[in-house]
């Protein structure tokens, strides 16, 4: 699958098969999300890859959508390192363009996967924190279900030339 191909296909899946992920693949994600853009070049994404039951489990206790996390085999929480940012409020942006490179590289690979955010409601960034045993400094910013899709959908097609303005509004 070529990458324009892939962005155009991927969808949020939401149910998985019991098939675990394959390390080689997990590596080829994480390969992917660090490939992405970043803020003077900071990179302070950081990732927690869980395929243990009781702690994905645990993940989503700490979201109202978190039966979506129980089905999956493999989560990735993606988090930032902001102890020493050179651009402080850009971590988000990062962290987002991260997040997507992964999950194209996901559907690339044959695999589903859904974003489920937590930065910055904080009821949620607050219990996940702890879940991940995340240092001070060390900010959840989402995390993806990942897994063998149990479900198929058909491209979005949600091209609109109508959000499209050219020179000015």
């Amino acid at each position: 699958m070529d990458a324009i191909e892939a962005i155009l296909t991927r969808r949020s899946i939401r149910d998985y098969t019991d098939e675990p992920v394959r390390e080689a693949d997990i590596e080829t994600i994480l390969s992917a999300a660090m490939a992405a853009p970043s803020a003077g070049n900071q990179q302070p994404w950081r990732f927690v890859v869980s395929t243990d039951r009781e702690r994905i489990d645990a993940m989503a206790e700490t979201t109202p959508y978190g039966s979506i996390l129980r089905r999956a085999p493999l989560a990735i929480a993606v988090c930032a390192d902001t102890r020493d940012l050179k651009h402080d409020v850009m971590w988000q942006q990062d962290c987002g363009a991260a997040t997507q490179s992964a999950l194209v590289a996901i559907h690339a690979l044959g695999l589903g996967a859904v974003w489920l955010g937590f930065w910055p409601k904080m009821e949620r960034v607050a219990p996940l924190r702890t879940v991940l045993e995340l240092p001070e400094g060390v900010e959840p910013f989402c995390v993806l279900a990942v897994g063998h899709p149990a479900e198929t959908k058909p491209p979005a097609g949600r091209y609109d030339p109508g959000a499209v303005h050219r020179d000015r509004w």
